[in-house]
């Protein structure tokens, strides 16, 4: 397996999970927190995709399809329009509403088609591009997928404890 297949492999692997966590729920669980403090099942599954929509189209030079497909306006979210939950507080994650699982999932995979997209036509020369030198030393395009990689199973794991706690409730 190549390069480019690995991260194919490991972006479904997100979708699965993604979709287990979500797929079947109602609003009121997918906006529930399990104290005042925690994030929902529809922050941690926004955040995350709000983050590899940021990483994703500024690797690949294109616009976020937070934008380009109006997802800002269908969330109708209390936020600043560019915000991805970096650095949000607890007032600001509890802020973060889903209005069905379909509107959750129809931006994550809007996002994870591009991103396959984007990562099937990656070789290991493309991996070792700089996309971020504000850092020492600098990230290239491969460290920065592997963080994406990381941060959305983390989130998504996440998601999915939050689901059985509730089920269990």
């Amino acid at each position: 397996m190549n390069s480019s297949g690995i991260l194919v492999d490991a972006f479904e692997r997100i979708h699965e999970a993604v979709h287990a966590a979500v797929e079947g729920l109602p609003p009121e669980d997918l906006n529930a927190r399990l104290d005042d403090d925690a994030n929902s099942i529809a922050w941690l599954v926004w955040h995350l995709t709000r983050v590899q929509d940021d990483h994703i189209a500024d690797a690949a030079g294109t616009e976020q399809l937070w934008f380009a497909e109006e997802w800002a306006s269908r969330f109708e979210l209390p936020l600043e329009e560019g915000s991805t939950g970096y650095g949000h507080s607890s007032t600001q994650a509890g802020s973060v509403k889903a209005g069905s699982a379909d509107l959750l999932l129809g931006y994550f995979d809007s996002v994870h088609e591009r991103t396959l997209a984007f990562v099937r036509d990656l070789d290991g020369r493309s991996l070792d591009r700089v996309v971020d030198d504000a850092w020492s030393p600098p990230v290239t395009l491969g460290v920065r997928l592997v963080s994406v990689v990381a941060d959305d199973l983390q989130h998504a794991g996440q998601a999915a404890f939050v689901r059985g706690a509730l089920e269990r409730r």
